[in-house]
């Protein structure tokens, strides 16, 4: 039987401005590869999706982590330089499943407003919605300073954009 549908992997390769490393010097020759070989033998072992969690500014490893195996990319930090949702799903939509990037958790949901909210998870969702590969959720975990009411405008905004046309 089969009981298991997704793996969760996680690196941590970017902070909010860029890499922490230099892709071609190090994560290329070196780390690639090991990741590689793993995403390999999950995929030879059984028939489960990859999600791999890595915050950050990470659209230059994007296309590595499709290369790899990896079926889908979490969280989506939008708020990260070069993380923008539509030029994302434009450059990596055809390759790998976006799993986040509705709502920003640092600013927009702890400070913004419920009318902010919504117009966030709406924009985000356009963007990443088209020909599929999304799963909507917000960027990272939700805080403890976020008010109620703006988690419920974000779930309220992903059921009211969640009809693909």
């Amino acid at each position: 039987e089969h009981y298991v549908d997704i793996v969760c992997l996680q690196g941590d390769l970017g902070t909010q401005t860029g890499p922490i490393m230099n892709p071609k010097k190090y994560y290329e020759p070196i780390i690639k590869p090991i990741e590689y070989r793993f995403a390999r033998k999950i995929h030879q072992l059984a028939n489960v999706k990859i999600n791999y969690h890595c915050c950050g500014s990470i659209s230059m490893f994007i296309l590595h982590f499709a290369e790899m195996g990896y079926d889908a990319v979490n969280p989506v930090q939008i708020s990260a330089r070069d993380m923008e949702p539509c030029s994302l799903k434009q450059r990596f939509g055809s390759s790998i499943t976006f799993w986040g990037g509705i709502c920003d958790t640092q600013k927009t949901l702890p400070f913004g407003t419920p009318e902010l909210i919504r117009q966030e998870v709406k924009y985000n969702m356009e963007c990443l919605k088209p020909g599929g590969g999304f799963i909507a959720s917000n960027i990272h975990n939700i805080t403890a300073e976020v008010p109620p009411e703006n988690i419920v405008a974000m779930f309220d905004a992903v059921r009211e954009n969640r009809i693909y046309t």
